[in-house]
């Protein structure tokens, strides 16, 4: 056997043992989605029409609101990326996915966790803690799930064949470890029966939602981009020593923040968490050096296909990073603290970053592991300026609602009303914007239902063939030999 002809081979024995477990994450990641941002549409209507769907305590705005944010965050962004990390180690250890039947396990618990913990939102049933709402039952079947992913993908990066290590496995195999510290972590603290008296719990839950929003899905995101910009601009990735700078300079800088300028709490924690948050703007610099030197020059046309996705989500990383860091400053956080301009760097940090990371790579890998193309290829294009122009508008506005609210709070002669009321004019414009990505997801998912379809049908295509086919009989067996 030739060495193309070995070469073709083992990227046939990885998308077979891929193939499963990638439909089982993309397929349920997908759905949670649109289920999302069904959700967020009507926690942003009810701020300018409070009586939409005002008679269903299902639907009022303190159970929506964390149910939306929840299933983008574990319903969507952690599967997706999940299954891309499986992806991007199989190819980079050049070895078939270790393990397979686990994944496929670990996905379906995964979804099952993420259906009770968003139906105990619904119901009552939260935590009250921020990205942490879920119940215990559902914490535990995410960090069980979570975990045995995390096994599979730790056979596989321990099975490669190719031994030298590649940027993104920094990013990513971090990843891997980083979640479940975390999560377990938190859970233990603030969904024990012990529960931690007086400040502690919401240090914890500022720790814990600084790490998940900006370093894991950091981590995950800029892991992603470094694997999928240089297979995309056709060059090697640049500035090694910059990516190494930025992913320790990520790990450490960014496990320091999250707490708040004005939090009630001792003087020091503040002050440590705003230096700390000041000082990422060194990963930032980093990590957009890498990428515009790995990019700017290449001859590749960005016509709304998975390259287009890839480069939105890393500009997306900068510009959150610069929201992030802005909210952390003394000065600006004393006009932009308890206002919509929070929400708007986690909105970019989830849309416009990783889920358009996600979806340029989902976009770009599952035809490989398919071996068909994607039956609706002409929505990617439609998906792409559609996500693009809803996080503008969802993004945009809220930025501008945030600092007009805060001016207004900080007058001391405006009513809090007034303050509040002043910015619904910039909400009903995120209201467009959500519209615009709820429109793209649907499209998203129609292309990931549409593809597992077609594989179901050929696989019972294949079946009936074969039960159809004649036997060989005897004496044709003998003819033969």
């Amino acid at each position: 056997m030739n060495p193309t002809e070995n070469k073709t081979s083992c990227e046939s024995e990885i998308n077979d043992s891929l193939r499963v477990p990638l439909l089982a994450l993309f397929g349920g990641a997908a759905l949670w989605l649109v289920g999302g941002l069904l959700l967020g549409l009507i926690a942003g209507i009810k701020f300018h029409a409070p009586d939409f769907l005002g008679g269903c305590p299902l639907f009022t705005y303190g159970r929506v609101a964390p149910a939306a944010n929840d299933l983008l965050l574990y319903g969507f962004c952690i599967p997706a990326a999940l299954g891309v990390m499986l992806w991007i180690f199989a190819r980079l250890s050049q070895s078939p996915l270790a393990l397979p039947l686990v994944p496929v396990v670990a996905a379906h618990l995964w979804h099952l966790g993420v259906f009770i913990g968003t139906a105990g939102i619904l119901l009552g049933g939260s935590t009250g803690h921020l990205w942490l709402e879920y119940p215990r039952a559902a914490a535990v079947l995410l960090f069980a799930a979570f975990l045995l992913i995390a096994v599979s993908a730790a056979a596989t990066f321990g099975w490669r064949q190719e031994k030298s290590l590649y940027p993104s496995h920094w990013f990513l195999f971090a990843a891997l470890l980083w979640f479940p510290w975390i999560y377990s972590t938190a859970n233990l603290f603030l969904n024990a029966h012990q529960l931690p008296r007086g400040v502690v719990q919401p240090i914890i839950c500022w720790w814990f939602a600084s790490n998940l929003i900006f370093v894991w899905l950091g981590l995950v995101g800029v892991g992603i981009a470094f694997y999928f910009l240089p297979k995309f601009s056709g060059r090697p990735l640049a500035s090694s020593g910059y990516a190494l700078l930025g992913f320790l300079s990520l790990v450490f800088f960014g496990t320091w923040c999250g707490i708040p300028p004005g939090a009630p709490v001792p003087a020091w924690l503040p002050a440590l968490s705003g230096v700390a948050a000041l000082l990422t703007i060194i990963p930032l610099l980093a990590i957009l050096i890498v990428a515009v030197k790995t990019v700017c020059g290449a001859s590749v046309s960005c016509n709304g296909g998975p390259f287009c996705f890839i480069k939105i989500g890393m500009i997306s990383f900068i510009v959150a990073g610069g929201l992030y860091i802005a909210a952390a400053c003394p000065q600006y956080s004393r006009v932009l603290e308890f206002t919509w301009f929070g929400a708007a760097q986690v909105q970019l940090q989830l849309l416009g970053f990783t889920a358009m990371i996600l979806f340029g790579a989902i976009y770009f890998l599952l035809p490989q592991v398919m071996g068909r193309p994607l039956p609706l290829a002409k929505f990617t294009k439609l998906h792409f300026f559609l996500s693009v122009a809803g996080a503008l508008l969802l993004v945009v506005p809220l930025v501008a609602a945030g600092i007009v609210q805060g001016e207004k709070l900080a007058d001391a002669s405006v009513a809090f009303a007034d303050a509040n009321s002043a910015a619904l004019k910039f909400l009903r414009i995120s209201t467009l914007g959500q519209l615009a990505l709820l429109a793209g997801s649907l499209l998203f998912a129609a292309n990931i239902f549409a593809m597992t379809i077609q594989w179901k049908l050929g696989i019972a295509r294949t079946v009936i063939d074969y039960i159809k086919s004649p036997l060989a009989t005897a004496k044709t067996s003998e003819v033969k030999s």
